[in-house]
């Protein structure tokens, strides 16, 4: 298990560039160098996460931990690869906290721009792989109007929900070829009780919140459900978590922003995005102060990840096989590129470009993405640089 936390806690320390880059750092660790698996077994635990729900490399690493080293290999895979960035947000929403000024300073206000660049880039990425013909596109199109003019949370499940049975039914993809099953130490037992406690929670939660009128059960339920609903990569965070917390906590855009700017500056996750909002609530709906939140909040958007993936692993091949499960994954992953579409405009362009100069940035920020293919945490410290020196 040890073995297992140090490798994950090297990667937790080094793997910027997103979901994919992280990918890419594993197999070059764990095919290549220490032969944990081979490339045909990794290859197929990659197509399952990004079946699934739930941050990708999370989930991937999570599964290496569990072949390697049971469960406790799992837990330690998780930790060692979440815990660097997690601090690192969590000591960012502590200045945050407690120096307010922060909040409206030029290196905030940089952050905020350069997120508007992050998910642009999002956006036009998973638009190319998820939306390649007209039917799929039209998904995403018809979920980013129907999020903009309803802009709650439950026009974005419902939106996922409507490319599900759209995509089942009126779209023709070619069946996947079956592989050979690794359930990675898993009994089908043992996955099916799993599947069925991460179903528990998603319907349980929010009705043990209401009945016992718990402010933090609530907050626990809307970071369950968003890791349970995340579907496309840690970007569709932003704005499940926007419409669903921002109501509930007050917390301002400004504020919330912030933090999602900052979480393209620190490798890892960008799940430990729920670190930053746990260490950031008023007073009184924190427990155990802003660490204690930040660790619940954290446990909370990460949970349904693990339940979901152990879940699946025993059920892999079958679930593949099914060609109308592959159609209606198909067509929530078009909706999902609307949902964050219409995030792009609201809260993420309406809150950080309000000038000019504020919009150069962004488009400077996207060119350096995009075609000059910078890291993103070289883009980040740039903007937060320009901020600082105050040319916004």
């Amino acid at each position: 298990m040890f073995e297992v936390f140090l490798a994950f806690l090297k990667l937790g320390l080094t793997s910027f560039g997103g979901p994919i880059a992280h990918l890419g750092y594993f197999r070059a660790e764990f095919v290549e160098r220490r032969r944990w698996l081979d490339d045909r077994s990794y290859t197929d635990l990659v197509a399952l996460c990004q079946f699934l729900p739930g941050p990708a490399s999370s989930q991937v690493g999570m599964a290496l931990g569990m072949k390697r080293a049971g469960w406790p290999g799992a837990l330690a895979a998780w930790v060692g690869f979440t815990l660097p960035s997690a601090i690192a947000l969590t000591l960012f929403a502590l200045g945050v906290t407690h120096w307010t000024a922060l909040a409206q300073s030029g290196v905030v206000h940089g952050l905020k721009v350069v997120a508007v660049a992050v998910v642009a880039q999002a956006v036009m990425g998973m638009a190319r792989s998820l939306c390649p013909d007209r039917l799929r596109a039209g998904i995403a199109i018809a979920a980013a109007v129907l999020v903009l003019l309803v802009p709650y949370s439950v026009a974005q499940i419902a939106a996922m929900i409507a490319g599900a049975l759209i995509g089942r039914f009126a779209l023709n993809l070619p069946p996947s070829a079956a592989v050979a099953q690794d359930g990675f130490g898993i009994s089908k037992r043992a996955g099916a009780v799993l599947l069925a406690l991460f179903v528990v929670l998603l319907f349980g939660l929010p009705m043990w919140a209401s009945a016992l009128h718990s402010r933090l059960l609530l907050l626990v339920s809307e970071f369950y459900t968003a890791g349970s609903l995340v579907f496309g990569g840690g970007h569709v965070v932003l704005p499940l978590l926007q419409s669903a917390l921002v109501p509930i906590t007050y917390l301002h855009d400004d504020v919330f922003l912030a933090g999602y700017g900052a979480a393209q500056a620190v490798p890892g996750p960008l799940f430990t995005f729920a670190a930053y909002l746990g260490a950031v609530l008023p007073d009184s709906m924190q427990w155990g102060g802003a660490w204690g939140s930040a660790l619940v909040m954290l446990m909370a958007i990460f949970l349904p990840a693990f339940l979901l993936v152990m879940g699946a692993l025993p059920f892999w091949q079958v679930l593949r096989e099914r060609h109308g499960i592959q159609r209606g994954m198909a067509g929530v992953n078009a909706a999902v590129v609307g949902v964050l579409l219409a995030a792009l405009y609201s809260p993420v362009w309406t809150s950080a470009i309000h000038s000019r100069a504020d919009f150069a940035l962004a488009l400077l920020a996207f060119g350096l993405l995009v075609f000059a293919r910078w890291s993103p945490v070289w883009v980040v410290l740039l903007a937060a640089a320009v901020g600082w020196a105050g040319w916004l």
